[in-house]
């Protein structure tokens, strides 16, 4: 029920989102929510509810992340003659991708005094954020006797993230903001170390663009 529920918000966020860069318009003003466009703001799309204040919460609550591959992900990378990818190999890598994703997410709040908590008070935050469309363009799969793969950036991925509070169940914010990986010049042998620190890089700037609002409102 609660991932059928992000997937339902998040497609509507999308589908507007789409609708409006198809058009060449800028994006609605207001969600179905009534959540209002933040403009200028450091993630691609930002909508708040008119009125929300964040100074009052001290901690929070982390839910793990919703991960979903890139449409027809597996498909693309199994044309190639060296990589097979299996389900298995997906759900691996959608587990080590949720877990990285806590890991850094908990490091950057922690380390800016905010308690993560797995309870319900008037000062806790509720954050519950997915990653879509991730697109690995190396993966690190199981397979015996794979080749070396070269690449330019380890891939891509998107955060569609939400914010509530935790007694209430307002819906304060929500964002979306797709993020790749850098980009050298030169082609990397992507292994399973190089796509976990690629992954963090990408992950990071989300954790801190958080922290940084939180750390706003109570100033």
């Amino acid at each position: 029920m609660k991932k059928s529920l992000v997937l339902l918000s998040l497609l509507a966020t999308i589908m507007a989102t789409t609708t409006a860069l198809a058009k060449k318009e800028a994006p609605p003003e207001f969600t179905i929510e009534g959540l209002k466009l933040v403009p200028d703001s450091k993630l691609a799309l930002v909508y708040v509810e008119p009125g929300a204040n964040l100074s009052q919460y001290d901690r929070v609550y982390l839910v793990e992340p919703y991960v979903a591959f890139k449409k027809n992900w597996r498909r693309d990378q199994n044309r190639g003659i060296q990589t097979r990818v299996t389900t298995n190999d997906m759900d691996r890598i959608k587990k080590n991708v949720r877990e990285l994703f806590m890991e850094v997410f908990t490091e950057e709040l922690e380390k800016a005094g905010y308690d993560l908590v797995t309870e319900r008070a008037e000062d806790v935050l509720i954050v519950k954020p997915a990653i879509i469309d991730l697109d690995v363009n190396a993966p690190d799969t199981m397979s015996a006797g794979r080749s070396r793969t070269y690449t330019q950036d380890a891939g891509s991925m998107t955060l569609y993230i939400e914010l509530y509070d935790s007694e209430t169940d307002d819906l304060l914010a929500k964002a979306l903001d797709p993020k790749r990986d850098r980009q050298n010049g030169f082609m990397n042998w992507q292994t399973g170390p190089a796509n976990r620190q690629a992954a963090k890089r990408m992950m990071r700037p989300w954790a801190e663009t958080l922290v940084k609002a939180l750390d706003e409102a109570r100033k």
